[in-house]
């Protein structure tokens, strides 16, 4: 019984967060700590990730923590709560309230789901422009976890008990900090005069493709005349039979949610899917006009604001583009390029903050099958600043997309229109990362090559507007002029 009591006094001051610093409408007389605790945390939770874990793991946090201090996704968006939040953090900081200063200061976020579930909170953090965002922890409650896999979290659902809980919240305290570069997408094709282009998502995700939709007309990229879709990525974006597998899955989930309880049977019916694809038979039963050379041309940007023709090898059906070494469950495409590739083909090693993109080719699922082997890697065709695809009529109508685990079906074009899908450097945020993680800094004075790492900060962002530096997943934060913040109630 004491160390139960033992137990849950170090959880609070460690982890807790007063009430009267989350809700601002709080009672006066509400919880307050002697001291800052050591790692403030807002977790987030997605209740529907991970069959019942979710909502198993979100009242194990709640029981552990203030109530306050975790939130379901499925009841109020991240953006609404860490906006009312540093409003009210702000109110109290202009106060003279110094422990709210500390608990900003200090704060990390958890969140729990699959990596579309993280990625919007990644999106949300990015937009709304925090003058100290938080570090991210990710919990892996999805079918690939690609995210958590590669900066130490692990890829297998955890476990939903209290001790499981603790032992979670103890790495995160111990975690150290990485960053990770954030990507753009944009996608512009001009509004057809019959049918539509617009991406169109499966049955159903996590949340409705969150991770890419139209601009609003008042958006700085909106064109007359133009269908414009924006949206960004932290781990993969992915083009061809990967992205058509993975909507069949989702499609499928929807129609049959009961039988998408668990993440190993999740698995298993993944590669029953990718059977049914023809993603294992592709030269038999995959038009080679569905191919990615056929579809589109490709053209990378190595230097800054220099764009070149990209070769694809005409038996490439799927292209990969990758920010970290973790992608279908933590494999990794890119691999290592020994001493010769460096020096001959200019290739690096995958790191998560150099401002480069590895874009990888699979001829099928078979090729896909090296990634097993200690040094298997896929096709690599280069490494970018930038990539751009352009999309014209041909003999296929449509291809499949996906970022972050989110997929789609593209449409194409039937006239003589093109469709241009574009990704570009963005930025960085802040990861939360085990010591012994997959992801590696080009910073890292162990690394051999960081000696080599160029600022890709510099130039690039200073040529780029402020709308183009967002994923449009939240308003920036901000007081509003109008409003003496010492007089906020």
């Amino acid at each position: 019984m004491a160390d139960s009591e033992s137990e849950h006094n170090n959880i609070h001051r460690d982890f807790y967060i007063p009430t009267y610093i989350l809700a601002p409408n709080a009672s006066s007389n509400s919880l307050r700590l002697p001291d800052v605790p050591t790692c403030p945390v807002l977790v987030f939770v997605n209740s529907k990730s991970g069959g019942q874990l979710g909502g198993e793991l979100l009242r194990t946090f709640r029981h552990l923590l203030n109530k306050y201090q975790v939130f379901d996704l499925g009841d109020e968006a991240p953006d609404s709560v860490l906006r009312r939040l540093y409003l009210n953090i702000e109110r109290l900081k202009g106060n003279g309230d110094h422990f709210a200063a500390e608990i900003e200061e200090r704060m990390r976020i958890i969140v729990a789901g699959g990596d579309g579930t993280a990625g919007w909170l990644l999106g949300v953090v990015s937009d709304l422009k925090l003058s100290q965002p938080p570090p991210i922890a990710t919990v892996p409650l999805g079918t690939g976890n690609n995210l958590p896999f590669a900066f130490g979290w692990g890829k297998k659902n955890p476990g939903t008990d209290l001790n499981s809980v603790i032992s979670f919240l103890k790495q995160v305290m111990n975690a150290k900090e990485m960053k990770m570069d954030s990507w753009h997408i944009l996608m512009r094709m001009r509004a057809p005069k019959v049918g539509s282009c617009d991406p169109v998502a499966p049955l159903e995700l996590p949340h409705s493709l969150h991770a890419f939709h139209r601009v609003s007309l008042s958006d700085e990229l909106n064109v007359e005349g133009f269908h414009t879709f924006r949206g960004g990525f932290w781990n993969y974006f992915s083009m061809g039979m990967d992205a058509q597998v993975s909507y069949a899955f989702h499609s499928e989930r929807k129609m049959n949610p009961d039988k998408f309880k668990n993440q190993l049977v999740n698995q298993s019916s993944y590669l029953k899917l990718g059977c049914t694809q023809g993603w294992f038979f592709a030269p038999l039963v995959h038009p080679s006009s569905k191919n990615i050379a056929q579809l589109t041309k490709v053209k990378i940007m190595k230097k800054q604001g220099e764009w070149q023709d990209l070769h694809i090898p005409p038996s490439v059906r799927s292209i990969v583009c990758l920010n970290l070494p973790s992608f279908s469950g933590g494999l990794n495409p890119w691999g290592t390029p020994n001493s010769n590739k460096r020096r001959y083909r200019d290739l690096t090693p995958p790191f998560v903050d150099d401002g480069l993109l590895e874009v990888v080719g699979f001829r099928d699922a078979w090729h896909g099958l090296v990634l097993l082997a200690p040094k298997g890697h896929g096709t690599r065709l280069a490494q970018a600043h930038g990539i751009r695809f352009e999309f014209q009529k041909g003999a296929a109508d449509h291809t499949f997309m996906r970022i972050d685990g989110e997929p789609w079906k593209q449409p194409l074009p039937d006239n003589d229109d093109t469709v241009v899908v574009e990704i570009s450097h963005l930025g960085q945020v802040k990861m939360l990362a085990t010591h012994d993680c997959r992801a590696k800094s080009i910073h890292d004075p162990t690394s051999q090559f960081s000696h080599d790492a160029d600022e890709v900060d510099s130039d690039e962002e200073n040529s780029v507007t402020e709308e183009r530096r967002k994923f449009g997943a939240a308003d920036t934060f901000k007081i509003p002029d109008e409003v003496d913040v010492s007089s906020l109630s």
